[in-house]
């Protein structure tokens, strides 16, 4: 039977992963198509604003795990901790580096009675939402790619040697 670690690991992938795909692709295109441009602007910041925390808690606490599980052995994780890295490195930098900028075009545009999308900061937001974007979605292939390689054996091949013999 697979271990605590392994089984959490993995439960914390498919949250961070299935929650990232749900808001990016699911949720927020819906959002754009049934409300008002600046109402689902709103609405979608604040999705990705708790998406971004769910992958910083769900990122650390794996690496955290797989770490210990190359430390007992178990080589599968050897590899994934670049994925998760990775991961998480793309919600450090594309929420955490870009979004602050991003919410003062919002709000400099709001503070002077306009809508984003036609105010002098629009080209500037477009461009900051461009990248963010980009890093959203290595993150999320990042994701899928990590999903699909998870261990599939009992132990990982790392500890198929000394697994006890059936």
């Amino acid at each position: 039977m697979p271990s605590a670690p392994h089984r959490v690991f993995r439960l914390l992938l498919l949250i961070w992963v299935g929650s990232a795909l749900t808001i990016g692709y699911v949720v927020a295109p819906t959002l754009f198509a049934m409300l008002e441009r600046s109402v689902a602007g709103d609405v979608a910041a604040r999705l990705f604003r708790i998406e971004a925390f769910v992958g910083v808690t769900c990122g650390v606490l794996s690496l955290a795990l797989a770490n210990m599980l190359v430390r007992r052995g178990i080589s599968d994780y050897r590899r994934l901790r670049w994925l998760v890295a990775g991961m998480l490195l793309c919600v450090l930098v594309g929420y955490f580096g870009l979004q602050p900028f991003m919410d003062a075009l919002r709000v400099a545009a709001k503070g002077e009675g306009l809508d984003l999308a036609h105010s002098p900061y629009a080209a500037r937001f477009g461009l900051l939402h461009a990248v963010a974007t980009l890093f959203y979605l290595v993150e999320t292939l990042l994701g899928v790619a990590l999903v699909w390689m998870l261990p599939t054996g009992q132990y990982g091949r790392g500890l198929a040697s000394t697994a006890p013999a059936a």
